[in-house]
Formats: C-alpha cells, sequence, structure tokens
C-alpha cells in the first residue's frame, strides 16, 4: 500500500470497519490496522462495527488495544445493523458511542455450546477407548453426558467471563455493576434502548458519527475524509470485481460452520438466534 504524507493523516480520520464473527482473524487485521492509525498519527478513529460478536480473548485484545489507543487519540464506535454480545465489548474501548436507533445490541452474557452424540453412536455400534491423565481431561466429549462436578466447573469459567464482561461495561460506561446486571441477562435491545440504558451516548447514523469524530478533535465535519484501514483483497478480488457478489451467499455459510467448528466447547460472547 502507498501511504501519502504523514502530515495529510492528521487532517484525517482514521475508519476501521469489524464485519462478521470475530475470531483470531479479525482480531490480527485490526490490531495491526490500530498500529498503523497510532504510526501514522491519525487525530482520531471512527471504528465502525456490525457483528454479531465471537470469541472471548479475541474481543478483549481488540478492546484493550482501543483502550490504549483511546488515551492518544479520539475514538468514536458506529453500531450499525448489529452490534451485539462481542461486539458491545469492543464498543467500550471507544470513548464516544453512536447507534441507529434500530441496531440490534446487547446479548451480554457467555455462551458455552458442546455436542452430545451418545445416543446417536450407540445406534450405530460406536464407541470410543479414552485414557486420561485427570478426570477431566475430556470435558465436554461428544460421546458422553457431562457429568456433575464437569457442570460446576464449566459454569464457574461462565460465570467469571460474564463478571469481567459486566465490570467492563460499568467502567466504560459510569454504570453500577448491579445497573448492568438489571439488563445483562442476554437479551437483545434496539440501538434506542441501549440509549435509555447508557450503553451508547448518541442516536445517530455512521455520517453522524464520522461528524462528531471530526469535531470531537476540531476539525471542518463538513470536509474532513475518512481514510479507510482495509485488509489487502485477494487477487481474484481484485482482478475481478464481481466474484465476491458471486461467492458471498455460499462463501457466509461456509465461514459460519467453519466458525462453529472451531470453537466448539469454547465460552463465547456471541449473539446468533
Amino acid at each position: 500500500m502507498v501511504w501519502p504524507f504523514k502530515s495529510k493523516f492528521r487532517k484525517q480520520i482514521a475508519r476501521i470497519e469489524i464485519t462478521g464473527a470475530i475470531a483470531s482473524a479479525t482480531r490480527k487485521r485490526v490490531l495491526e490496522a490500530l498500529k498503523t492509525v497510532e504510526e501514522k498519527k491519525f487525530p482520531a478513529l471512527l471504528l465502525r462495527i456490525d457483528s454479531p460478536g465471537g470469541t472471548v480473548g479475541d474481543s478483549q485484545e481488540i478492546y484493550s488495544a482501543l483502550k490504549r489507543l483511546r488515551e492518544k487519540i479520539k475514538i468514536v464506535a458506529s453500531f450499525g445493523n448489529i452490534s451485539a454480545s462481542g461486539g458491545v465489548y469492543i464498543g467500550m474501548g471507544a470513548g464516544h458511542i453512536v447507534a441507529n436507533p434500530g441496531t440490534i445490541t446487547g446479548s451480554i452474557g457467555v455462551i458455552l455450546r458442546g455436542n452430545n452424540l451418545e445416543r446417536l453412536l450407540a445406534k450405530i455400534g460406536v464407541s470410543f477407548k479414552v485414557i486420561k491423565s485427570g478426570p477431566y481431561k475430556d470435558i465436554l466429549a461428544f460421546d458422553r453426558e457431562l457429568t456433575e462436578p464437569e457442570q460446576d466447573i464449566l459454569q464457574e469459567l461462565i460465570d467469571i467471563s460474564y463478571q469481567q464482561f459486566v465490570q467492563t461495561i460499568a467502567d466504560a460506561r459510569s454504570l453500577g455493576v448491579e445497573t448492568v446486571k438489571s439488563f445483562a441477562d442476554g437479551r437483545i435491545f434496539t440501538g434506542q434502548q441501549a440509549l435509555e440504558l447508557g450503553v451508547v451516548d448518541r442516536l445517530g447514523t455512521e455520517e453522524d458519527a464520522r461528524r462528531w469524530t471530526a469535531e470531537l478533535v476540531g476539525l471542518d465535519p463538513e470536509k474532513t475524509p475518512c481514510y479507510t484501514l482495509e485488509e489487502r483483497k485477494p487477487l481474484l478480488s481484485r482482478v475481478l470485481p464481481g466474484s465476491r457478489q458471486i461467492t458471498s451467499g455460499v462463501g457466509s455459510g461456509i465461514d459460519w460452520l467453519e466458525f462453529e467448528m472451531s470453537t466448539s466447547g469454547l465460552p463465547l460472547w456471541l449473539y446468533r438466534p
């Protein structure tokens, strides 16, 4: 990528977009983009979030990077069609948050899913012999039911992750922990409701968020452009612009299947009805 002169960046707003399920690839791309924002000395960042959430650790790392960067520049988050669960968590790393009135947000909580195929395997005559170093080494194994002690272990893990989520929102939004818990029960709500709850600061479009970002750093909201930091597209997408549209439906399904399989047994900050 060819960069303009550094002085030009000080009169532009950086823009980073987070879309789809948050996983390791998202984390790597966003962290690299945030590093570029800091190195090129942009005065402000517009963070566009359109995500149902994702993995806990990846969301936390992006949030932490945003929080560090916020000490140096202004950051405004713009919630798009959906910014739920881990998307909300990441948004807490911004100093200011704008949502559309109809944005789907909330879903504050943690979910962990496993598959129990014990009865199906028994019907087809398949069984497994397991040699393990401890009673919990194969916790969430798909060929048997969870034991009661295992359920207790996993519930404690979920509870701790939930407490981290609630505390982060309470700190970021200057709300009491019990106040956050009153709506952090997994429910989804609109951007309008999020404003009333204190989760976001304003209602508006991404353009409204861009204008506010410019105003926060003393730039002209009418003339200040956004410089979007994007990941480099595959060669096929650059040579044949229509190729992305042709495969978008199939690709989306494959991406979700891959995400579901790779995160099986992991605690997630994810909303997916």
